[in-house]
């Protein structure tokens, strides 16, 4: 059996006194703040919009030219919105849907979040409800909001997939692939697969170089919800890929047979409503097609 030395890392990036930054915590702060500066960045760019029909900040001023329907000031307040989405929807999916019992017995250690145990489909439950709510707060459409997240979700995924492989957590199942390795914490010590990687580098960079070429060369964004219906059905299916590699959670196990697991579980409606939003988008007119027949009357 070939297998690879697992690289030691110290979780903790560094310590003052009692100020204690971890990895796993900076992978967070990359994530919004990389997902931040994007979004701005593709709000400030009139390409990416021509033809948008109702643009927040050009129906303010006349002869306004091409504008996004989301403003800089709000990406910049619905910041605050999205890492409170994240962090309670992660906790409480991971709380709900893989320890449950442990728990309902503990229920103060749900507040214990230093301790891990964060689930990406609860943290993406909880910016849907940011999105839906901080959109009705603002007046501003929805899908338009839940393009752009989903543009920049990957890349915060991306980062806290390689947090979970410097934490030498949620490792792969066995393996005698010649990268295999041994992980610190493994109570077995058998060679696995590094699925930390794998999820990092299929479920995260991949989909976001999937997410930039639909934004930036086909112009998804001018279809409201057809960036979301894309980012939904991709992470869906790359999840249950790659979940094929990852040990299933202990307290779990596999729910079906000695295949099926919760990851796949949960992605599985993913698929269903990235589909239906592509869908959804495809019906709709054209937005660009919208304005130019508004042009020649």
């Amino acid at each position: 059996m070939y297998e690879i030395t697992y690289p030691q890392f110290d979780p903790v990036l560094f310590e003052i006194g009692p100020l204690v930054i971890r990895w796993y915590a900076l992978a967070y702060i990359a994530g919004i703040i990389g997902g931040w500066r994007l979004a701005l960045r593709m709000v400030s760019s009139p390409k990416l919009w021509e033809g948008y029909p109702y643009p927040a900040a050009a129906s303010k001023r006349k002869h306004a030219k091409p504008d996004a329907p989301i403003t800089r000031d709000h990406i910049d307040d619905f910041l605050v919105w999205a890492t409170f989405g994240v962090i309670l929807g992660g906790r409480i999916g991971f709380v709900l849907f893989y320890n449950l019992p442990y728990y309902l017995s503990n229920p103060l250690e749900i507040l214990y979040v230093w301790q891990g145990g964060m689930a990406f489909h609860g943290g993406l439950a909880g910016v849907v409800v940011a999105i839906i709510l901080f959109a009705r707060s603002r007046g501003i459409n929805m899908y338009s909001l839940g393009d752009l997240v989903a543009t920049v979700a990957p890349l915060g995924y991306f980062f806290g997939r390689i947090a979970n492989f410097i934490n030498g957590e949620l490792w792969g199942r066995a393996a005698d692939v010649p990268w295999a390795m041994v992980f610190p914490r493994d109570p077995l010590q058998i060679a696995r697969h590094p699925s930390q990687l794998y999820q990092a580098g299929i479920d995260g960079a991949l989909l976001f170089a999937i997410m930039l070429v639909a934004v930036y060369r086909f112009g998804t964004l001018k279809r409201p919800g057809m960036t979301l219906g894309i980012f939904l059905t991709g992470y869906g299916c790359a999840r249950f890929f790659t979940e094929n590699f990852r040990e299933p959670d202990q307290q779990l196990g596999y729910l079906i047979g000695n295949w099926l697991t919760m990851g796949m579980t949960l992605s599985l409606p993913m698929i269903v409503a990235g589909i239906w939003f592509i869908w959804r988008a495809n019906t709709e007119p054209y937005l660009g097609t919208q304005t130019a027949v508004k042009d020649k009357k």
